[in-house]
């Protein structure tokens, strides 16, 4: 039985429950964090809860707890649930207040706190065993602060189904005539040799994940630019990931049913792909393979 976090106290998830007034239930006025957790470590647990507290400043969500504080709760979490490889799930809202209105509840309405893990699969840098995925393309109909990382996800969850709908693992939005970044992902194309992705601004959410490839890109001086990706571009791109924090960075060979670049994983996802597993070794005090 899986052991959660709630307002202070650890106790089964089964067990764990929150009012109907609750403001993330009433109106998803909250803000969530997903960490990876490999063989009992928190994968840079602290960019993850700077990021954590970067949307709660920007939703004037009072930040419950110092980064210490939350990396002791995320830790206690880790070991209560025997630890190895986990999913962990923050999220904070507005708390509970007496009645349903829109504006905020007093001063004195103390957030709501929640906190989960769930088993994780590590996915795989090996082309034998991923074999690439398929994502489809449809239009941006997300609110304009995607860089809050908001539990209003509902358009996201939309088009997330509307790909599944369609046996495609992703759906690639498309805003002002650019690719932007996937449902519940940052993208990353390749052109000529040089590695493209979105820059950061309100249109994206500045992915952790996303940052780590950057930079292990840099370390294999691979040409990074961070720009906008038209259309078009994305349509002819020799390779196409996307990235997040429980799948790492995914091949896309399939895009709207036609293949991407030769239609399997291209030779830059592969040697992206090892140096991430070997980063994330490292920095889990892992051998590396």
């Amino acid at each position: 039985m899986s052991i959660a976090y709630l307002n202070g106290d650890y106790l089964p998830l089964e067990e764990a429950k929150v009012s109907p007034l609750d403001r993330g239930f009433m109106f998803a006025d909250g803000i969530y964090e997903i960490i990876p957790v490999y063989a009992s470590c928190p994968f840079r647990l602290v960019e993850h809860l700077q990021r954590l507290a970067y949307s709660l400043g920007e939703v004037s969500i009072n930040n419950p707890f110092t980064t210490d504080e939350w990396a002791s709760i995320c830790h206690t979490l880790i070991d209560l649930n025997g630890g190895g490889n986990l999913s962990l799930y923050l999220q904070v809202t507005r708390g509970t207040p007496l009645i349903r209105d829109h504006t905020f509840p007093h001063n004195e309405t103390p957030p709501t706190v929640f906190a989960m893990v769930h088993a994780m699969t590590i996915p795989t840098a090996s082309p034998q065993d991923n074999q690439g995925y398929r994502a489809i393309t449809l239009a941006d109909l997300r609110w304009a602060r995607c860089d809050i990382k908001s539990i209003a996800l509902l358009p996201n969850v939309l088009m997330r189904q509307q790909a599944a709908n369609q046996n495609a693992t992703e759906a690639i939005l498309l805003k002002h005539g650019n690719a932007v970044e996937g449902a519940a992902s940052n993208l990353f194309i390749v052109n000529d040799g040089v590695i493209i992705t979105a820059p950061l601004g309100p249109d994206i959410l500045g992915g952790i994940t996303r940052d780590v490839i950057i930079e292990l890109c840099q370390q294999l001086t691979l040409t990074v630019e961070e720009r906008s990706i038209p259309e078009a571009e994305l349509r002819n791109a020799d390779e196409i990931w996307i990235t997040s924090s429980t799948r790492e960075v995914v091949p896309i060979v399939m895009l709207d049913d036609k293949p991407v670049g030769q239609g399997k994983p291209g030779p830059f996802w592969q040697k992206v792909a090892i140096q991430y597993t070997q980063f994330r070794r490292q920095l889990c005090g892992l051998e590396p393979l």
